[in-house]
């Protein structure tokens, strides 16, 4: 049974049967015979079938919601058992917003000190693709935006307030000044991420409160693409502070705090709420609950 859930956990997520097949390293042929006997062992439809996969019947979300749930439960127990064993191993995958990339070292580097016998995938992701990531238990934990917008049923642990700041070369518009406005900075030609980011909503939305819109002549969700370009001088950018911190500017670039808010915006470490966690997860979780009682996440 947990076989065929994980199997329909794939094509849910996939929405292709080929697809689903090869992430689950069998035929297709094999993966739909596991599905057709789940519907028969369930007695009812999961999968609206054509030519091609159609979607999930009303049924096969509701059972969606049970196999997530029981397949966490299932892989939770084993990774348990094999901790109990053999002391804690395996392979923790994380999603993690641009904006906080340069710092996830500060968890990961402690942590595999602590156990060398784990690995990590780290992968950038926006907000709204963590979670959902999460959701579909296609990684293990996310570092995302708390307050903002809604996270759904996940365990959160605060790391650090991202606080924004103008980004620009020597010799530029502002670049003496001790401080500037978001008015005066949504004036200036702007690189920024993406739309699909919140860091951009956020950015958007402390503009419009200042009576700006947000008209930015390039963008990108790279943070070393805006960087690149801040670096010739013809653009600047808004940037949080530890990001801006761990590009190691060469000294013809200033950082500028930006006021009238002085905006901030707590990001964290969030995990898929389950009791219990898997020994990986839960290891992981104070791992961060360290770094952020020590403040080196900043």
């Amino acid at each position: 049974m947990i076989d065929k859930l994980e199997f329909f956990i794939a094509l849910a997520n996939q929405k292709h049967f080929g697809r689903a097949a090869e992430e689950c390293g069998v035929t297709q042929p094999t993966l739909s015979a596991a599905i057709r006997q789940l519907e028969d062992q369930l007695g009812v439809m999961l999968v609206s079938r054509g030519s091609r996969f159609q979607g999930l019947t009303p049924e096969g979300q509701r059972v969606l919601e049970w196999a997530r749930r029981i397949v966490g439960d299932s892989r939770t127990m084993r990774e348990e058992m094999r901790a109990a064993r053999k002391g804690l191993a395996g392979h923790i995958r994380i999603a993690v917003i641009p904006t906080a990339l340069a710092m996830v070292s500060r968890i990961t580097t402690p942590f595999q000190e602590r156990h060398p016998d784990v690995t990590f995938s780290i992968i950038s992701r926006n907000s709204l693709q963590v979670l959902g990531l999460l959701e579909n238990l296609e990684i293990d934990a996310g570092i995302t935006y708390l307050e903002n917008e809604p996270l759904g049923r996940v365990t959160s642990v605060p790391l650090y307030a991202e606080r924004y700041h103008l980004i620009t070369a020597a010799g530029s518009p502002f670049s003496e000044r001790e401080s500037v406005t978001w008015k005066e900075v949504g004036n200036l030609r702007l690189c920024l991420l993406t739309a699909d980011m919140q860091n951009r909503r956020i950015i958007n939305r402390h503009l419009a409160e200042a009576g700006i819109e947000a008209t930015p002549t390039l963008e990108s969700n790279s943070m070393i693409v805006l960087f690149s370009h801040v670096q010739t001088g013809r653009w600047a950018s808004i940037m949080p502070k530890n990001i801006a911190d761990s590009f190691g500017f060469p000294v013809d670039i200033r950082k500028i705090p930006i006021t009238e808010p002085d905006a901030e915006h707590l990001v964290g470490l969030v995990a898929t709420h389950r009791e219990p966690f898997t020994p990986l997860v839960s290891a992981l979780l104070h791992e961060a609950r360290l770094l952020a009682e020590s403040g080196k996440a900043r």
